[in-house]
């Protein structure tokens, strides 16, 4: 039998200003392409773009 893939992901979101990065959750059914969020960088102490690096 063929394997089933999850709908569900875990996904890393890089920052652009920094190192930093986040990890969250993404349905693949409802986002087919990448995410790009706005989320706070600890680092550079300000909002910036948040894009998904990779899927873990």
């Amino acid at each position: 039998m063929a394997k089933k893939r999850e709908a569900v992901t875990i996904v890393r979101l890089q920052s652009t200003a920094s190192p930093h990065s986040y990890y969250t959750t993404k349905n693949r059914r409802t986002h087919q392409d990448k995410l790009e969020l706005r989320k706070y960088d600890p680092i550079v102490r300000r909002h910036v773009i948040y894009r998904e690096a990779k899927k873990v």
